[in-house]
């Protein structure tokens, strides 16, 4: 069964004048829109006045892997009435590109899979091509309507580990999209760019999610008025995991000068390969690693009582217990855990209002970590993304490119 080309084409509004297959260029489309009449856009008039016709060239998807170009009549008319000439507006293709507006979405598409250089290559392309479509792609994210933004978290990623250059993520924690990313986490240039969204949005954001990092406390509190700032449950977790971590590098550091050498290698072997064991959720762990941790319990008394107070701690905010039950269990555990948790506990003096703003709404900025993963495998892929432009850009299209071609 044969279809007529234009129900393949799928171009609404528009007449196939010719079709034909060139060796060497694909297949090449004659097309110009099928009414003979336009709308002045200058005083509304209806002209059906042709004045001159303009041929151009463009490229549109493929058929069946070979090359399509669309030789396209964009018309000139005139209009009695004002007596302005004026072309025809042509809703898939924008004025000054040689290719239609699905093809640049379907390249945009495949460039949020992959790269530019090897989209580039795979689709007969430049680099500084598709560089240039993700570019226009900026007028087609979807519209972060920023006056709808009432709850954000900021947080870092290191792009590349060990080297300390980190960028700034700012995610709105409603939509669980990332909503800005800034060059540096240096305080003047994201102070900067939220100056930028201008001081009604600021003045309704209502909290804000924070790592442990006092400028951004500071930032928050200069630039946002309103917000209640919460201290991200999973950095104070860190920290707690962090410390149990140091103690056991420390248990094994002293079982190594141990002159008894039965009981060295009992303690060494309980401790070994032991770190995923202590710090990782209890619940979440595999067999291999209950054992692990049932091996470290029994050589390390203070690992144990380390252990038991991390697992207190993270169920004190995962539990739906209400407001003032919550600070009151996390003052026990800060009395209880003062010996062996000293940094932790400086750091939660430090912060308390800030931690315990979670109980309000049990807010937390989690969402981040995961796209912050999803970032670095942008960078890994990124190769043929030359500055930093392109690959923010690159970055808010994997989660606001929307397709609105015909």
């Amino acid at each position: 069964m044969k279809f007529p080309v234009e129900q393949i084409l799928n171009l609404p509004e528009t007449k196939v004048l010719d079709c034909q297959e060139v060796e060497g260029a694909g297949i090449i489309i004659t097309i110009e829109k099928a009414v003979n009449y336009c709308t002045c856009p200058n005083c509304g008039n209806v002209s059906q006045s042709i004045h001159q016709d303009h041929w151009r060239m463009i490229h549109d998807l493929p058929w069946s892997e070979k090359p399509v170009l669309l030789k396209i009549n964009r018309r000139q008319f005139k209009c009695h009435k004002c007596k302005k000439v004026f072309s025809e507006k042509l809703e898939f293709v924008d004025k000054s590109t040689c290719y239609t507006k699905r093809l640049a979405a379907n390249i945009v598409e495949q460039v949020l899979n992959s790269n530019i250089h090897s989209v580039a290559q795979r689709n007969d392309l430049s680099d500084e091509e598709v560089e240039s479509m993700l570019k226009r792609q900026v007028a087609q994210i979807q519209k972060i309507n920023l006056r709808e933004v009432k709850r954000l978290g900021i947080d870092e990623i290191a792009l590349v580990k060990g080297q300390g250059n980190y960028l700034a993520v700012i995610v709105d924690l409603d939509t669980r999209k990332p909503i800005e990313i800034v060059k540096t986490r240096r305080i003047e240039e994201i102070g900067e760019v939220l100056k930028g969204w201008g001081f009604e949005v600021l003045e309704q954001i209502q909290e804000v999610s924070i790592d442990l990092w006092s400028p951004y406390k500071s930032l928050v509190e200069e630039l946002m008025p309103n917000a209640n700032i919460t201290a991200d449950r999973f950095h104070v977790m860190k920290q707690v995991n962090d410390e149990l971590d140091t103690m056991r590098k420390s248990e094994k550091k002293a079982a190594m000068s141990l002159e008894d050498k039965s009981e060295k290698e009992r303690i060494l072997a309980g401790l070994n390969k032991s770190k995923y064991s202590l710090i990782k959720n209890e619940e979440s762990l595999n067999e291999e690693q209950k054992n692990r941790l049932k091996a470290v319990q029994e050589v390390s008394s203070i690992l144990a009582k380390m252990h038991s107070l991390k697992e207190n701690f993270r169920q004190i905010f995962e539990s739906n217990t209400s407001w003032g039950d919550s600070i009151i269990k996390l003052l026990d555990w800060m009395y209880d855990a003062m010996s062996f948790f000293p940094k932790t506990i400086g750091t939660m003096v430090r912060w308390f209002g800030e931690i315990v703003g979670y109980f309000d709404g049990r807010t937390t900025s989690g969402i981040v970590e995961g796209i912050n993963n999803k970032l670095k495998l942008i960078k890994r892929l990124g190769y043929g993304f030359r500055n930093f432009n392109n690959f923010r850009l690159r970055s808010l299209l994997n989660w606001h490119f929307s397709i609105n071609s015909p």
